[in-house]
């Protein structure tokens, strides 16, 4: 059984781990001098929780609920895929930590391609070809050298989730449902999410063998996950299919600390996730171009502030075709691509008559529609550590391929590559060479978790899934609170659009004012509807250290108070 209520104070979650049939999913929480965690699934952001009230911090918060979103969100949750980290510590210490997947050893520039040059984009989407090295593991780890706790205790709440079962929502039921014979078609063997009868709400969820995994990392540290027996069973499931994934791929597989991507926008000092994510660099250039119209004139979703946005994305994602890429493999020119010289000259051409073709600004391409498979994670503890983390599979339960043994879904991350130059991915996104595949390589992404700073503090704490989406609705939330005023709940809950170069069409969601979107093809834009765009989790703090916490009303998102 299933509750959606708004708590505007909470002081302590007593959390049972016993059983998982009944939780509350909080939409909304104001507290002062605690901890709160925002995910995509309630038991998730109560693991968290749970972690801070015993005594971890941001980052402790962090590591305990993707690990149990592994258990209890397994559509994008995951420790067979892989993500980046942005933390601000109260010291005003920056960090992040990249634990994108990579290619494997064996994969090649033209791996994807049939006899006659075509793509096969079937390869790089399903099965296990189209699985790259995981990294949220050594995500893990990585962060541990900020948290207080050991990870024995932070991964105990996903161990306990995983061997006992937990309660599935109408969505989760309806999900696992529809992808039965994907399920089928690509796992001989049988798994926790097939069953002869379908689920229903209530349904519970036992994984025992991603509970045996996940003790093995308790046991033996990252070894547990990259060496042994769980790095064999992996290596198995490779070879059942024309999976490339070997022995040496995971014991070489690092996560890298980068230096933060930060810019000023109107007071605030963004802190946001450098290459191989392009969402830092689109992000700055957005904020940036948008700027030079005066967004704080306008109103949220008018006629005007909409056309200045959507032109900052087109200009925007017309350079994340061009340029970017991992940065151990090509020139990195973000510094080029944020400066104001740079993006002056961009912006030239814009005009408020009529919209800009994208033709004028990159090859036209004809896209597939977008896809919206991610998860996000927003927390800031009671002494002002904050963190933003973005993890993904990249599809819907990535490659739809379980381990055998080891009871998680892998990834099809290679479909992130330009796998063709010129051949847009599932996401519609297209690249060229600086994308392009190759050995050990990390594929460009679109996540984009960020944290906004005011006055040295963390402001807002920030993120979403959504594909090549996510940058568009991280910049319009940013946007909604500093230009437009709007609170936490507002500017998660509005309806969204976005606009990524190619198509050319822009997105509506489908409760966006008609007005503005009558006006917009008046002056040549193509208007498309979606159901939703992105699920943004938003943690907002005043100058007085109130908090103001919004899990998205789009999914089972849910806040979390230590």
């Amino acid at each position: 059984m299933k509750k959606t209520v708004i708590v505007i104070i909470l002081a302590v979650y007593n959390i049972c781990y016993s059983q998982f049939t009944s939780f509350d999913i909080v939409k909304e929480v104001k507290v002062k001098n605690k901890g709160v965690v925002i995910s995509a699934h309630p038991l998730a952001s109560e693991a968290g929780a749970k972690i801070l009230n015993m005594g971890g911090n941001a980052y402790d918060a962090i590591v305990a609920t993707q690990y149990a979103l592994a258990v209890v969100y397994p559509q994008a949750g995951n420790i067979g895929g892989g993500g980046f980290l942005v933390g601000v510590k109260n010291s005003g210490e920056k960090f992040t930590l990249d634990y994108r997947e990579t290619a494997p050893s064996q994969a090649s520039h033209n791996m994807y391609l049939d006899k006659t040059g075509k793509a096969d984009t079937d390869l790089s989407q399903n099965g296990r070809l189209a699985v790259g090295v995981p990294g949220s593991v050594a995500g893990f780890f990585a962060t541990l050298k900020h948290c207080r706790l050991p990870m024995e205790q932070l991964i105990q709440p996903a161990i306990d989730l995983a061997e006992k079962g937990f309660a599935i929502t109408l969505q989760e039921a309806d999900l696992l449902n529809a992808n039965k014979e994907k399920f089928e078609h690509h796992n001989k063997n049988s798994i926790a999410f097939v069953r002869n009868v379908p689920w229903k709400t209530g349904d519970l969820l036992i994984q025992k063998e991603l509970a045996e995994t996940l003790k093995r990392i308790q046991k033996l540290g990252q070894k547990g996950f990259y060496e042994g027996k769980t790095a064999e069973l992996l290596v198995a499931e490779m070879k059942k299919g024309n999976g490339i994934i070997t022995p040496e791929d995971l014991r070489n597989y690092t996560a890298v600390e980068r230096k933060a991507l930060e810019f000023d926008y109107k007071g605030n000092r963004v802190v946001s996730m450098p290459l191989p994510s392009s969402g830092g660099i689109l992000l700055a250039q957005m904020l940036k171009m948008a700027s030079y119209e005066n967004l704080e004139k306008y109103q949220q979703n008018s006629i005007k502030a909409v056309q200045v946005m959507v032109e900052a994305e087109r200009r925007a994602y017309a350079d994340r075709a061009e340029y970017m890429g991992d940065p151990g493999f090509i020139q990195d020119k973000t510094s080029y691509l944020i400066s104001d010289e740079y993006l002056r000259n961009r912006w030239k051409n814009f005009s408020f008559n009529k919209a800009t073709p994208s033709a004028e600004v990159g090859k036209i391409i004809k896209q597939p529609k977008e896809s919206t498979e991610t998860t996000h994670i927003s927390v800031i503890d009671k002494d002002g550590n904050a963190a933003a983390v973005t993890t993904t599979l990249n599809g819907l339960y990535g490659s739809k391929v379980v381990v055998s043994g080891a009871g998680f879904f892998l990834n099809n991350e290679m479909d992130d590559f330009s796998i063709k130059p010129g051949v847009p991915n599932m996401f519609g996104a297209v690249g060229g060479e600086a994308n392009s595949i190759q050995p050990n390589k990390r594929m460009l992404s679109s996540m984009t978790p960020t944290i906004v700073l005011k006055n040295g503090k963390p402001y807002m704490v920030v993120g979403t899934p959504g594909g090549t989406t996510i940058p568009t609705s991280v910049y319009q939330s940013i946007v909604n609170v500093v230009d437009f005023k709007l609170n936490a709940n507002m500017s998660v809950n509005s309806p969204k659009f976005h606009h990524q170069w190619l198509p050319e069409t822009v997105a509506f969601e489908k409760n966006f004012p008609e007005t503005t979107i009558k006006d917009l093809e008046k002056l040549g834009y193509t208007a498309e509807k979606w159901g939703q765009i992105g699920r943004t989790e938003m943690i907002l703090i005043d100058d007085e250290g109130n908090i103001h916490a919004v899990a998205d009303g789009r999914g089972d998102d849910s806040v979390a108070v230590e």
